[in-house]
């Protein structure tokens, strides 16, 4: 690590089960009462709508910040993104924390009727939706991805900066996998050698995709039903997968705060139990 500070550590939530209204309100809820910092939903064709999604978990909590993991831009024109998230964002009494991405699955572009253009054009679009969301104050803005374009631009622009921790499966599809520790340590260098000064106004976030029992770490899939081929020692070293008891789990979180600078991690709607006993013994 750097001469930075460590932050302190926040803990997000990211629901995706499509549900009805009385239980996504239930879910919030008990997010809060975990004492997640953040609770996120994701936008995918098939899943909810996020915005207004938003609104309902803004009116069921209290205290708990509300966001997205992550919007993909494509689908959106900028200046009426920015008025919804604005809109949003005061209702929720500014709790938003927005979340942006270029998009990675062609097939929802294909089932949105939207064009599948290149990488070079849907960052370009990110950026063209970052600079109008911050164009005034408003929530803080993270973004998200792997490829060089999208970190620079996060590295350039972003309140937070959130690796995914994936490895691509196909080069022209939308197959991702959880990526090893050598694919990880690698983003998160090209990130530190971009920040510069900014490195201690960023906040640095990974998602936690399960959180194993001690001895949990044979047969294990990540969040795509990947079979993960690594020894529980492997397993421990990544920052997406936690292994052992609470206590175990709370070390791995420190150890990965210090090796990466990571202090914001958002765990899966799967592993909102089991995380929730690492909460209590970090507070």
């Amino acid at each position: 690590m750097s001469d930075v500070p460590e932050r302190p550590f926040r803990f997000g939530i990211c629901l995706f089960t499509p549900v009805e209204r009385d239980d996504w309100v239930k879910k919030v809820k008990l997010a809060e009462e975990l004492g997640f910092d953040v609770v996120s939903v994701s936008d995918h064709l098939g899943m909810p709508a996020p915005l207004p999604t938003l609104v309902l978990a803004a009116e069921a909590t209290e205290r708990i910040r509300i966001g997205t993991l992550v919007l993909n831009t494509t689908f959106y024109q900028p200046t009426v993104l920015a008025r919804d998230i604005a809109t949003i964002d005061r209702y929720a009494g500014g709790r938003v924390e927005v979340g942006l991405g270029a998009g990675y699955d062609r097939s929802q572009f294909d089932a949105a009727g939207l064009p599948w253009t290149s990488a070079a054009e849907r960052v370009a679009h990110l950026e063209r939706t970052v600079d109008r969301l911050k164009a005034e104050p408003g929530p803080p803005v993270m973004i998200a991805g792997r490829g060089d374009r999208v970190l620079r631009l996060a590295a350039e622009k972003a309140d937070v900066i959130a690796f995914t921790g994936t490895t691509r499966v196909r080069r022209d599809g939308d197959g991702l996998r959880l990526g090893g520790l050598a694919e990880i340590s690698d983003r998160v260098e090209f990130v530190r050698g971009l920040l510069g000064p900014r490195a201690g106004q960023v906040e640095l976030n990974i998602p936690i995709h399960r959180v194993l029992p001690p001895g949990g770490g044979h047969g294990v899939t990540d969040v795509w039903q990947n079979d993960l081929d690594l020894t529980t020692d492997q397993l421990v070293e990544l920052p997406s997968v936690l292994v052992g008891t609470p206590e175990e789990c709370a070390e791995q979180l420190y150890a990965a705060r210090q090796r990466f600078g990571i202090s914001y991690f958002s765990v899966l709607e799967p592993e909102m139990s089991a995380f929730a006993r690492v909460i209590e013994v970090l507070r």
